[in-house]
């Protein structure tokens, strides 16, 4: 039978990453890097794992796809953040725990083989939700960011409904209880971004409506935006590396990066 991608969230985990790395003083505040054969330096992707920002997913399953760009050459930096259920969890610190990693990298490079001229931002889901807010507000160089099936309109996501409520109970209130929060933590609220990004989702996600229309807007904004239409796949297959799909958004990745 062929596989279903959902899969990968209960696939036995990858091999261990070459180093555990801590970015912060709490206790998820860390991320696994692994690392080519080689001298380097290399080129990184930074990735951030989704699971609509709750604690019942971790980084794990997100191990597959950077151990996959890995073997292809390419660092991998694969974060971990404080979520909701954890201990000071939810908003703001999703945003300000996957920031801070993001900004560790200049610490990383220091005794690392990184090239801190060709680093990448990507993240599925809730993590391409993350990765596009801190896209914008790193002091780190990127080449872009990818965004996998991202929640890139925090207000239509709600409207969907597709989130039970969740990210109500992330930013503690609904859109007319906190308008300022929801827009300051919604992607769609900020064009023109002012980065590069690229907007990778099945057609037949609940996602890939809002980031057509997020797309469109982005570019009558004025943003350096392409979107990546995946016919016929749904949310699991832009992070699985046994699924067609993931060979396009990794040749997209090696792109970006000039490798």
């Amino acid at each position: 039978m062929p596989r279903d991608s959902l899969e990968i969230l209960h696939d036995p985990p990858p091999p261990d990453a070459d180093l555990r790395v801590v970015y912060g003083p709490e206790p998820l505040q860390f991320g696994d890097l692994r690392l080519p054969p080689g001298a380097g330096p290399h080129p990184l992707v930074v990735n951030i794992h989704g699971g609509y920002w709750q604690a019942i997913y971790n980084l794990t399953h997100a191990g597959h796809l950077c151990a996959d760009l890995t073997r292809r050459g390419i660092a991998t930096w694969n974060v971990e953040y404080r979520r909701i259920g954890d201990p000071g969890g939810g908003w703001p610190a999703v945003h300000e725990d996957t920031l801070a990693a993001i900004d560790h990298v200049a610490v990383l490079a220091r005794t690392q083989p990184i090239d801190l001229d060709r680093v990448l931002l990507m993240g599925h889901s809730a993590g391409g939700h993350l990765a596009l807010l801190a896209g914008i507000r790193t002091a780190l160089t990127i080449r872009g960011v990818v965004s996998l099936a991202g929640v890139v309109d925090l207000h239509e996501i709600d409207r969907l409904g597709d989130d039970n409520g969740i990210v109500a109970r992330m930013l503690g209130g609904r859109p007319e209880e906190a308008p300022a929060l929801w827009r300051d933590a919604s992607p769609r609220s900020h064009l023109p971004l002012g980065i590069r990004f690229v907007l990778a989702c099945g057609t037949e996600d609940v996602h890939w409506g809002p980031n057509e229309a997020f797309a469109e807007a982005a570019r009558a904004a004025g943003d350096e935006v392409e979107l990546l239409p995946l016919p016929g796949a749904g949310h699991f297959e832009v992070i699985d590396p046994l699924a067609s799909e993931w060979a396009v958004i990794r040749a997209k990745a090696l792109e970006l990066l000039g490798s």
